[in-house]
């Protein structure tokens, strides 16, 4: 909010959560004690629990809409004028503001939904992203409504209060379309075959994936158990920054692999190539990259021209850089690989490292904090802490959740670190360089392998692996 220089924040009294209420609105108010652009808060009732109302800023979403007409003009905008600013990590503790535009975007959500999900005037479309990420923006409400679709939400979790909660929704709402991230099919796999199998889901006609790469027994499990054997499956790759699908088989159209997001969509340039830009070879790993403009792309980042160029347009001179590693298989299919930078794909959420870090340091007890990724069954990659505490203070149990609180109210569950490792020291470098890669061999039980000679004290590392042992 201090980022954007908010003037006003749109809110509820609360929203359900597991059968129990979560307090949006105290939770705003905590926030807007350091952020004195805010003038006006706008709450809409929801629960209908008691909700603290301050008088001149805070305002009831019915008392203001009873004042206005049913009918609202739009205003005409330019093309290029700012549409919204959406949050996105990167690897340091400042916000980064993507910024998508009137025109740009709404072209690329448009054309994409009709063209990946085959879009028709009967459809039920069920994307489960949490409307405040990216995928939520684009394929629950732009997206689909400026295709004059009908779009399903729901408020809750997928297993509450039975883990064949999205089934049953399915079923009772004739979904035809569902449009959600590998970490939910991996956890419906985990609960088994038996929920599914309770609920007719024969009103299904095509299944998606976002969010991250989906591993082929994933793939295979989803479009047999959930898909019935008939349902295509559309893997789609992009990002926050693309606005848009950009790499995704057509229904019926592109021969689909497990674990494949395919081919780029009409006009995408997509190649993967090595740091000097030139292309690799069939199924050599390189980075992917997107070499000519489209209507959805980012047009900077909110108040931060150089980030913006340095990071997306510098990396690899000429082309956009994703950020992610992959390969083109002999038939010129992407695989992505992942992320190459210190930002970590958690459930299709990509978290900066050192977002994390900086929640962690800001507790009092912390002294010293870096965070890695390392491979996880169920979310592709969970979060491991490594935390130096300050002197004096015991390292216990206790503490360690303690530290895993602190970091879902500063930033939020999603970044919620999985493990928690107390050390008196970190790996570094001579010029006080935190070796991540070192860490993650570690948290991943991996050897250690490459150029260690940079290590100011090998000691540190030999006590990090007597500890894991």
């Amino acid at each position: 909010m201090n980022d954007a220089q908010a003037k006003a924040v749109i809110t509820a009294d609360g929203g359900y959560r597991r059968g129990g209420v979560v307090p949006l609105k105290a939770n705003v108010d905590e926030a807007l004690k350091d952020t004195p652009t805010v003038k006006s808060v706008i709450v809409y009732r929801r629960t209908g629990g008691p909700v603290d109302m301050l008088a001149g800023r805070d305002h009831w979403w019915h008392d203001l809409v009873a004042k206005e007409n049913d009918a609202c003009e739009p205003e005409h905008l330019d093309s290029e004028h700012p549409l919204f600013i959406l949050y996105t990590s990167g690897t340091t503790g400042k916000p980064k503001g993507i910024v998508h535009t009137t025109g740009g975007y709404l072209l690329g959500v448009t054309l994409t939904t009709q063209w990946v999900f085959d879009l028709k005037d009967e459809d039920t479309f069920w994307c489960t992203a949490d409307i405040g990420w990216v995928t939520g923006h684009s394929y629950v409400v732009y997206g689909p409504l400026s295709n004059g679709a009908t779009t399903f939400m729901y408020e809750g979790a997928p297993n509450h209060p039975e883990p064949d909660r999205m089934w049953s929704l399915i079923e009772r709402h004739k979904v035809t379309i569902f449009y959600t991230a590998p970490t939910a099919v991996r956890a419906f796999m985990r609960w088994g075959d038996a929920w599914p199998r309770k609920h007719d889901m024969s009103s299904l006609r095509l299944l998606g994936t976002v969010g991250e790469p989906i591993n082929p027994e994933a793939w295979i499990w989803y479009q047999q158990v959930i898909g019935g054997g008939r349902c295509p499956i559309v893997d789609t790759w992009w990002q926050t920054e693309t606005g848009a699908i950009m790499i995704s088989p057509l229904p019926g159209a592109t021969p689909t692999k497990p674990g494949s997001c395919t081919l780029p969509l009409p006009g995408v340039d997509a190649a993967v190539v090595t740091r000097d830009g030139k292309p690799v070879g069939p199924n050599a790993g390189g980075f992917l990259v997107l070499r000519r403009p489209w209507p959805s792309m980012l047009r900077g980042i909110h108040g931060d021209p150089e980030r913006y160029k340095t990071q997306y347009w510098s990396q690899i001179p000429g082309d956009y850089f994703t950020g992610d590693g992959a390969r083109c298989d002999p038939d010129g299919y992407f695989w992505v690989m992942g992320r190459v930078d210190d930002v970590i794909n958690v459930a299709g959420h990509r978290l900066g490292t050192m977002e994390i870090e900086s929640a962690l340091v800001s507790h009092p007890a912390v002294a010293e904090a870096a965070v890695v990724g390392k491979p996880d069954p169920l979310k592709g990659t969970a979060i491991a802490a490594f935390v130096t505490l300050k002197s004096g203070i015991p390292k216990e149990d206790s503490l360690r959740s303690e530290l895993v609180g602190h970091v879902a109210k500063e930033i939020g569950s999603i970044a919620k670190p999985d493990e928690i490792r107390f050390t008196d020291a970190l790996p570094k470098t001579r010029s006080g360089k935190i070796m991540r890669r070192l860490l993650r061999d570690i948290a991943s039980g991996a050897q250690t392998v490459g150029d260690t000679t940079t290590l100011e004290d090998l000691s540190v590392l030999a006590k990090l692996r007597d500890d894991e042992e």
